[in-house]
């Protein structure tokens, strides 16, 4: 049993090693597999057991090796604590003595620094006796020795005398700094001469030329000196002295500059009669381009409008206003109102101008204020000379001479359209700056308003003087004055509505809009063309014959009324007055009516209505031809009569002096011919000459003559 036990084992044992599932047979295994899988085990028990000697010896290899790194490593160990404890000591004092040398060159490069301050008084005396004209780089850069000689000394030795030296020094340096910057400044500021002035104005329209006429205040290098200066006493002199010094001295070229442009105007104008820019430097040598200054002219452009209505009436015949120009004042009104406008223009430009140059030197905080300062006398002058013309026409006002008040409306005109280059150039300036132009429009409203309002009146209230009335019965004095300030407000349309708006009260005024401007200049003239026409019937009751009444009546309306179809006026008050023209022809037509009346007193002795009637191949009976004889001359001493007075009377318009006598002449030669023809041939008297003095062609040229003081 133990053996087949045994067996048995063996046999799984096989199994497993080999993987065999089961044996072929159960039972016994053949003798000769038994023998082969023995040898096989026997084999592979061998190759184990060589396997496990090498690797024995593997690890007794490797257990020696091991011991043998050990001791190698106690011993460099041991050998690495040996050197750290030899040269720790050596590097430690190493670091010691290099720390000791660096300290050493420190404390020598400062005791070097330190004894070079003892000596930047006596290196720098000399430069800063002879000043910094020529060679402000060196000056600059010794001055910088100097402050860094008194910030230490006050740093480590404040009781020194070499302190005080060097402060000494520095005041002194400084103090040439502020004297270079002065002389710098007073040298190289010129006056900006008028002739460039008017070509930078007259320049605002051509971007070409007013690129090429940027003005150059300074040299470019001595503009680089002021600006090193200026920031150097800023930022280390402490001192704003210089801004004083700047603007005291571009403020009285600027003013210089604005004076000299008034005066090169007048003398200019009173030369040439237009002042002109002579020539665009550096543009074009071979050819000065004169340039006509854009002259208002706004009195003498209605004086001849007025002439040619009044002097030549209205067709090209001499007879009408007895209005005397004032050609030379009104000349010289235009010649200080187109001064001051083109003064009032320079004065932005070139304190654009100045504005450009002081944010180069002016440090920008002080910009403003300096800036401020600059443009005062210039701008205070302006506003003065202002604030004289509109006291120069309240009393203008006063003593009714209102063509000189109108010199105000091209001025305010200017400054209202300058006001937003104005406003812009003083921006940042102190709010009194910025109010003088505001205030000065104002008042120059306000006194063109007043101007308007007592114009209106006076027209109205003009008195009647009998030695003041043209004795052809022409256009009247007050007439041709009232169409020459009205025709002077046509150029300045805007500028009176807002004259008269600036005075209204209600809500709709404060807008100042264009339309409701037009409107309240619009009612304005047909007042004052309505004040006229009942000045005109008053004082046509001063003639003491109607008819010379009617002829003075119809002269002055037909004045009004082709003055008003000559120029724009009658557009403006048809705005208000739709039928104003309609109207003015009624009552021209009106007055030629009044005036045929006059004529009745000749024609009622010829009238058929006024004649009885005689049969023919009947003698007359002595009463009938006495009363044919008194028709007769009653006609010829009426005819006559009227014809001397008439002919000494003016109607200065060729066409309705025409279109009267036409139609005076065809009633009369109507009327007359027919009575001639029904008594010329009647027995009434042995001299019929006597009495048939004219024929029917006679009286119509004796008519014709009417109206014609050469006839």
């Amino acid at each position: 049993m133990g053996v087949i036990g045994t067996g048995a084992e063996r046999a799984r044992t096989l199994r497993q090693n080999t993987g065999s599932g089961s044996l072929r047979v159960e039972g016994m295994i053949p003798p000769q597999e038994a023998s082969a899988r023995r040898r096989e085990i026997e084999d592979k028990l061998k190759q184990e057991e060589e396997t496990l000697s090498f690797i024995r010896d593997s690890l007794e290899k490797s257990d020696q090796l091991t011991k043998n790194m050990v001791s190698i490593l106690s011993s460099f160990e041991s050998r690495l604590m040996k050197l750290e404890n030899s040269i720790i000591p050596v590097h430690k004092q190493t670091e010691n003595l290099q720390r000791l040398q660096e300290n050493v060159e420190k404390t020598l490069s400062c005791l070097d620094h330190v004894i070079s301050y003892y000596h930047v008084a006596s290196d720098t005396e000399k430069i800063i006796r002879e000043g910094p004209t020529g060679r402000l780089e060196e000056y600059l850069g010794s001055m910088a020795k100097i402050q860094k000689a008194v910030e230490y000394f006050q740093d480590n030795s404040p009781d020194s005398p070499e302190l005080n030296k060097v402060k000494l020094l520095f005041e002194r340096g400084k103090e040439s700094l502020e004297s270079e910057f002065r002389s710098l400044m007073t040298r190289h500021s010129k006056v900006v001469s008028p002739v460039l002035i008017l070509d930078l104005i007259s320049g605002e329209d051509e971007l070409e030329v007013q690129e090429e006429m940027s003005l150059e205040h300074l040299p470019e290098g001595v503009l680089l000196d002021v600006v090193r200066i200026s920031r150097w006493l800023v930022d280390y002199g402490h001192n704003q002295d210089f801004m004083n010094v700047y603007y005291q001295i571009r403020s009285s070229q600027l003013d210089r500059s604005i004076k000299g442009l008034k005066e090169h105007f007048r003398k200019s104008s009173s030369s040439s009669g237009v002042p002109y820019s002579p020539a665009i430097p550096n543009k074009r040598k071979d050819t000065p381009t004169k340039k006509p200054i854009k002259r208002p002219g706004t009195i003498r452009k209605a004086q001849n409008l007025l002439k040619q209505y009044s002097q030549h009436g209205l067709d090209g015949k001499k007879g009408g206003s007895n209005l005397i120009p004032l050609e030379g004042r009104d000349d010289m009104l235009d010649v200080e109102t187109d001064a001051y406008i083109h003064c009032v223009s320079a004065f932005v430009k070139l304190a654009q101008s100045e504005y450009q140059l002081l944010t180069e030197i002016i440090p920008e905080h002080h910009q403003k204020k300096t800036f401020d300062s600059l443009i005062q006398d210039a701008l205070d002058g302006l506003m003065l000379e202002g604030e004289n013309i509109v006291s120069a026409a309240r009393k203008a006002i006063v003593r009714h001479d209102f063509s000189a008040v109108l010199t105000v409306f091209p001025i305010l005109r200017h400054l209202k359209q300058t006001k937003p280059e104005f406003d812009q150039v003083l921006q940042g300036t102190a709010a009194s700056t910025k109010n003088k132009l505001p205030s000065l429009i104002t008042s120059m409203e306000t006194v063109g308003a007043k101007a308007l309002e007592d114009f209106a009146d006076n027209i109205k209230n003009d008195p009647d003087k009998e030695y003041n009335m043209p004795k052809d019965g022409t256009v009247h004095e007050l007439t041709s004055n009232a169409i020459l300030f009205l025709q002077q407000l046509l150029d300045f349309q805007e500028t009176a509505g807002a004259m008269l708006a600036s005075q209204e009260t209600s809500s709709s005024a404060t807008s100042y809009s264009s339309e409701f401007s037009k409107r309240l200049l619009s009612t304005y003239i047909c007042k004052v063309l309505g004040n006229l026409q009942l000045n005109l019937l008053s004082k046509s009751k001063v003639y003491e014959d109607p008819a010379l009444s009617a002829i003075f009546l119809h002269n002055n309306y037909n004045y009004i009324l082709k003055a008003l179809e000559k120029s724009e006026l009658i557009q403006l008050v048809a705005v208000t007055q739709k039928t104003a023209e309609r109207s003015y022809r009624e009552h021209i037509e009106q007055q030629i009516q009044t005036y045929q009346r006059s004529w009745l007193k000749v024609t009622d002795y010829i009238t058929e209505k006024n004649v009885p009637v005689f049969q023919p191949g009947v003698k007359l009976r002595d009463k009938e031809r006495q009363m044919i004889k008194e028709r007769f001359k009653g006609f010829n001493d009426g005819l006559e009569e009227l014809c001397k007075i008439q002919k000494a009377w003016a109607i200065p318009d060729t066409e309705q002096r025409d279109k009267i006598r036409q139609a005076q002449k065809h009633i009369v030669k109507e009327t007359y011919g027919a009575f001639l023809h029904r008594y010329g041939s009647v027995p009434f008297t042995k001299n019929p000459e006597k009495y048939i003095k004219y024929r029917v062609e006679q009286v119509g040229h004796m008519i014709d003559r009417l109206f014609d003081t050469s006839a």
